[in-house]
């Protein structure tokens, strides 16, 4: 930007925040939030900054007024660290209700909401009441050891406070409950999980502190959590002076409520919402309170001394955790429900199109690169035509963009009286960018809900749509054939060896041998996983044709309502529409999809290869009935998992700690202490071969 591009700039950035002010403080108008307002002066501060000569003395600004590290040594969870679904407003927590209720259409649901923390998830094990080791919550399933970074956070105890039996009585625990607990903190081993954080005025302080010494500045209160936790050398970590909060208990002490957990915490020595006036966590008994305690914070979250970004819903009743289990890699019984998202404004440097595994166009914003609540944005979902259309935004344009948690960033206005005249219009193109096939345009859904209208590369061939495709169908949630990556998968349909999925049943050795990034060892080794996944459950299968709109949940439901791919492939619209999590948008998406010629000729080829197994929808036996089981080591015929699903199935319930009422312990290979629990308390355990005999 010159100096004259600079001036302009900075004559439109005026007007625009005189008449904001205009608006606010005289007609008593909030025309836009505060931190887009906050936006649009940060950047004419900016602006003033770099041409000094161009300010004048009646501008605004002159009023007075977080994959593991290899550096750390990795722990595998005994537990998955789930992480949550969101939920944006009232329409969408209510929506949440009514799927869980259908699942327990009998059960009253009343609630135990708590501030969602902005910080790091960490889990800390004690056993016999001083902590033992503490670590980074990672992919869910391996984390980070950092014990000696959070041995510094001084709210975090290094050895449990017992509990007296007055005091647990006193919070309605039975005296089976309370014996649990003592003989837990005394001699058991207890998981406790929660939010490691760094405060606003700890945040502040270190700000200052960096800025008088000329160092980098912490760009938010999370991101300095998380680093402080990542220092190799803990005095760093200590100066950071984090803090630390509870959320849940994963021992198994036989409590009723999960509001009880948190009191339970609470009198072990651990910081927790359940204090003594109780404002920053709420007992709900029905969702309008839920809804009334979201509001509220979401009102006065500037009054907090940490960040936060919502708050957390939990149904209060355990009994029901495990009836309503777990989708994909969130709980049922658990929602985040969300406040609004952060804003900035920028400037659109451009609109590009992303082409998706189903052909479908996507226009993209590149932005002006802005930070928002401390994260650089330089990309937003512009979702469709539609979508650019209701904006009304060209090429050019100065919008607001909102950036809510992990989301991806929104556009959510077009600043229209700041043009200049030199915005363009954007337009979906007649040929697809990637291959020069020719674009079409579809209604997306049927009858009321055929609202928006997508563009399709209608290129059969294109090559961008083959290798989105097919990197989908060999991802892990779908084929699991590991080895081929996208740029192998790229590779592979340059040289020609591949042109669809049936084609990677055809490859040889001999085929991957000669090509770049292949030796003899590597070549044999993707022969062999293609070979595996010759074998594969239903649902993984359906995913992994890559229907549009069908993802994992989805083709699990449709696994377990028809059986098979055959009966789905025959299936009629309107039987698909009335099945639950469906509708008539995915239903109209599966019939084109299995009507298409080239799809049918590539199923047929894929039954060929590939071994499809059905799943059991027949209630087994239930021979676990009552019975509680404890899983420790390492299994070698199924992963965690599914050893879990084939004991809930049988009937059988699932623990992650051993105690005097636990029925079975199965051990793997490398057991842990839950083993030698076991043999102390004098529980049966078994190997993994006697659980599978058990199970035949």
């Amino acid at each position: 930007m010159n100096k004259e591009e600079a001036k302009k700039r900075i004559d439109i950035l005026k007007k625009e925040i005189n008449y904001h002010r205009y608006q606010y403080h005289v007609l008593d108008k909030l025309d836009i939030s505060d931190a887009a307002f906050d936006s649009l002066k940060n950047e004419l501060e900016e602006l003033e900054l770099q041409w000094p000569d161009l300010v004048t003395a009646d501008s605004p600004t002159q009023r007075v007024g977080g994959e593991p590290l290899d550096k750390f040594k990795k722990v595998q969870h005994e537990e998955p660290m789930l992480s949550l679904n969101d939920a944006f407003g009232e329409e969408e927590i209510k929506a949440w209700e009514e799927r869980v209720q259908k699942i327990a259409p009998h059960a009253k649901f009343d609630y135990f909401c708590e501030l969602k923390l902005d910080g790091l998830a960490v889990s800390l094990v004690y056993k016999s009441g001083t902590l033992f080791r503490g670590a980074t919550r990672g992919d869910g399933k391996v984390g980070e050891d950092i014990t000696q970074n959070l041995r510094t956070i001084q709210s975090i105890p290094l050895l449990l406070r017992c509990p007296e039996e007055k005091e647990l009585a006193g919070i309605g625990l039975s005296s089976q409950q309370v014996k649990n607990i003592i003989a837990a903190v005394s001699g058991g081993q207890i998981e406790v999980r929660g939010e490691a954080i760094m405060t606003q005025k700890v945040f502040n302080e270190l700000n200052k502190k960096y800025k008088k010494a000329g160092r980098a500045l912490l760009a938010n209160s999370r991101n300095g959590a998380a680093g402080s936790l990542r220092q190799l050398d803990p005095k760093i970590t200590a100066q950071r002076r984090l803090s630390f909060y509870a959320y849940a208990l994963m021992a198994d002490l036989g409590l009723n409520r999960h509001e009880q957990e948190h009191l339970v915490m609470r009198a072990m020595g651990f910081p927790t919402f359940t204090d003594d006036n109780k404002k920053y966590a709420h007992f709900c008994s029905d969702i309008q309170e839920v809804i009334k305690f979201h509001s509220y914070w979401a009102g006065h979250r500037d009054k907090l001394p940490f960040g936060c970004d919502g708050v957390v819903v939990a149904i209060d009743d355990k009994a029901l955790h495990s009836k309503l289990g777990v989708v994909g890699k969130a709980p049922r019984w658990m929602q985040a429900y969300k406040f609004s998202g952060e804003e900035a404004t920028t400037v659109v440097e451009d609109i590009i199109l992303q082409i998706g595994r189903t052909g479908i166009l996507t226009p993209v914003a590149v932005l002006r690169p802005v930070s928002v609540g401390g994260v650089i944005v330089s990309r937003a979902t512009l979702h469709n035509e539609d979508e650019i259309k209701r904006l009304g935004l060209k090429i050019g344009d100065t919008v607001v963009v909102q950036r809510a948690g992990d989301v991806i960033p929104d556009i959510l206005r077009v600043f229209s009286k700041m043009r200049t005249g030199q915005e363009k219009d954007f337009l979906m193109p007649r040929l697809c960018p990637m291959c020069g096939g020719a674009v079409e345009k579809r209604l997306i859904g049927s009858g009321q809900e055929a609202k928006s209208a997508g563009y399709f590369c209608a290129n059969k061939n294109c090559f961008a749509v083959n290798r989105r495709a097919l990197s989908h169908f060999v991802s892990k949630p779908a084929m699991n054939i590991d080895g081929l990556g996208p740029k192998i998968i790229e590779q592979l349909l340059q040289e020609g060896l591949i042109r669809d999925a049936a084609d990677i049943y055809d490859l040889t050795e001999g085929d991957l041998t000669p090509l770049a990034r292949f030796a003899d060892k590597s070549a044999k080794n993707v022969i062999e996983s293609i070979s595996q996944s010759r074998q594969v459950p239903l649902a993984r299968f359906i995913n992994a044709l890559g229907v549009l709109h069908v993802g994992e949940e989805t083709a699990r439901d449709l696994a377990n309502h028809f059986g098979s791919i055959e009966k789905l492939s025959q299936a009629k619209q309107e039987d698909l529409a009335n099945i639950d999590n469906i509708g008539s948008v995915v239903a109209q998406s599966l019939v084109s999809w299995f009507a298409e010629t080239k799809n049918k000729k590539l199923l047929a080829r894929l039954l060929k290869a590939v071994k499809i197994e059905k799943p059991n929808i027949a209630k087994k036996k239930q021979i676990f009935k009552e019975m509680t089981f404890v899983l420790t080591g390492e299994l070698a015929s199924f992963s965690r998992d599914q050893a879990k699903e084939i004991i809930r199935e049988h009937g059988g319930d699932v623990s992650s700690s051993v105690s005097a009422k636990t029925s079975l312990v199965v051990a793997g290979e490398a057991p842990g202490s839950k083993y030698d629990k076991a043999k102390k308390l004098g529980v049966k355990i078994i190997s993994e071969e006697e659980f599978k005999e058990l199970i035949k």
